[in-house]
């Protein structure tokens, strides 16, 4: 069984300077990864490959088996779920109809398209496995960011994608929030066994029990990639961000803070 995404040795420059630098990652069915880093380290660029949407520079990206520049990438990013928190409708959808988007794979739900009745079932399917059948039929500007959140991650499962890629999911929310919608994104790995998924974000906090491998990248560069244990260390942590950062984990959660001998009072 081939892997669901191989970047093999990928780099990307941009007006003459390195933004990647030779990362490889391979990741198999059910690995649930999280991609980690100071700002500016590359990450948004990594996921665009991921996502079929961006081009290293050198080096070759592989998606369900399906090598960008040789594969209808239109299709391919059909199999590919995107949650974006950044995600901008032109139009006041309810709840439901950002779902169905998904379908389609367009912002808005497009002229003359009407979904069928299986659609609709499992529109409301999705709906349901992301806790938001209450509110289904509220319009976007009336949710609260934490209820968009989980309508996008409904939106991203709908087409039944191989690879779920989850960009910064908690940005904006407040703590209630963001545990509701790191459950929600818990109880992914047990609704689908199989799909695989990448979540990238700045902070340890912010990562869900179910994470299983972390790939931890600095100026474009692997820092530590494997099984999340062993990548989350104080010492790798630290090396990353360039800063003497503790970590610790305590039932399935991460926490960082500088490290208390490091610290001056007074």
């Amino acid at each position: 069984m081939s892997p669901v995404l191989e970047v093999d040795n990928v780099t990307f420059r941009r007006d003459g300077k390195q933004i990647i630098d030779g990362i490889s990652l391979t990741i198999p069915r059910g690995e649930h990864w999280a991609l980690l880093g100071p700002n500016g380290a590359g990450k948004s660029t990594l996921l665009g490959f991921c996502a079929a949407v961006t081009f290293p520079t050198s080096g070759t990206v592989r998606i369900l088996g399906s090598q960008m520049g040789r594969t209808d990438l239109a299709q391919l990013r059909r199999s590919i779920g995107h949650v974006n928190p950044r995600h901008r409708l032109h139009s006041p959808l309810s709840a439901r109809q950002v779902v169905l988007t998904g379908i389609t794979a367009t912002i808005d739900i497009p002229m003359r398209w009407s979904p069928t009745a299986d659609q609709l079932a499992r529109a409301e399917a999705m709906i349901d496995l992301v806790g938001m059948s209450h509110r289904a039929d509220v319009l976007w500007p009336n949710l609260s960011q934490g209820e968009r959140g989980r309508a996008l991650i409904g939106r991203a499962l709908i087409s039944g994608p191989r690879l779920l890629l989850l960009d910064e999911p908690t940005t904006g929310l407040d703590v209630a929030a963001r545990e509701q919608l790191l459950e929600t994104i818990d109880a992914l790995s047990e609704a689908d066994p199989e799909m695989a998924s990448i979540l990238v974000t700045h902070h340890l906090e912010e990562l869900p029990t179910s994470t299983t491998h972390a790939l931890l990248i600095s100026e474009g560069r692997t820092v530590c990639s494997g099984a999340v244990r062993e990548v989350l260390t104080t010492e790798h942590v630290s090396a990353a961000f360039r800063h003497p950062i503790e970590v610790s984990h305590t039932d399935g959660r991460w926490t960082a803070r500088t490290r208390a001998d490091r610290l001056i009072i007074g």
